[in-house]
């Protein structure tokens, strides 16, 4: 059975950026099951009493129906460094549990912080988040990215990131990069200055 997630950052004992894992949640729920009535997390989640004003990952385990909501502290990892790792057969568009294809791939890290995946000469995500470039005037994403992540899709309509095909070959005209996912911001995140490995 299909299983999908969605990680939704808590803070304040609020949902952040809800109407997004909205959108995806219901979209990947007709797209693999047929199901098109439209849930509204933060109508059927509760927050628990002993949730603090600190942020939290909510985990929203399902496929037909809800299976498993988690609750944890969360605790940003440092990601200064990428290993540029290719794989053309991989993929991964939508948040399935499965994440067996990259964790294959996040083995080949090294001494880097996490890997940057090039499918057909493209850039595409890490292992675990979208990611941008400085190009000296903005912030650019890959248009074709594994994931198109919940702060992507936000970022992009609010105009703080543009999205552009980034060729393998390109990395060498950005400066610096950072890494975007439903936990980490970019004013959040750090600058990765090594992103060739």
């Amino acid at each position: 059975m299909c299983q999908l997630f969605e990680s939704i950052k808590v803070k304040n004992r609020s949902f952040q950026n809800i109407e997004y894992h909205n959108a995806r949640f219901n979209y990947s729920r007709m797209a693999w099951f047929g199901i098109n009535d439209i849930i509204s997390l933060e109508k059927v989640i509760t927050i628990p009493d002993i949730i603090d004003h600190e942020t939290y990952k909510c985990r929203i385990t399902y496929s037909e129906k809800i299976e498993k909501v988690e609750f944890e502290k969360y605790s940003a990892r440092s990601v200064r460094s990428l290993l540029m790792v290719g794989c053309n057969r991989i993929e991964y568009n939508y948040k399935f549990a499965d994440r067996s294809k990259i964790d294959e791939l996040v083995v080949q890290k090294g001494d880097c912080d996490d890997i940057l995946i090039i499918k057909k000469n493209l850039v595409t995500d890490t292992s675990y988040a979208n990611i941008v470039f400085w190009d000296e005037e903005k912030w650019v994403t890959p248009a074709s990215p594994l994931l198109k992540g919940t702060a992507r899709e936000r970022l992009i309509k609010e105009k703080r990131i543009f999205e552009k095909e980034i060729l393998l070959g390109d990395l060498i005209k950005f400066e610096k990069a950072r890494i975007i996912n439903a936990m980490i911001d970019l004013d959040e995140s750090e600058d990765i200055l090594d992103f060739m490995g």
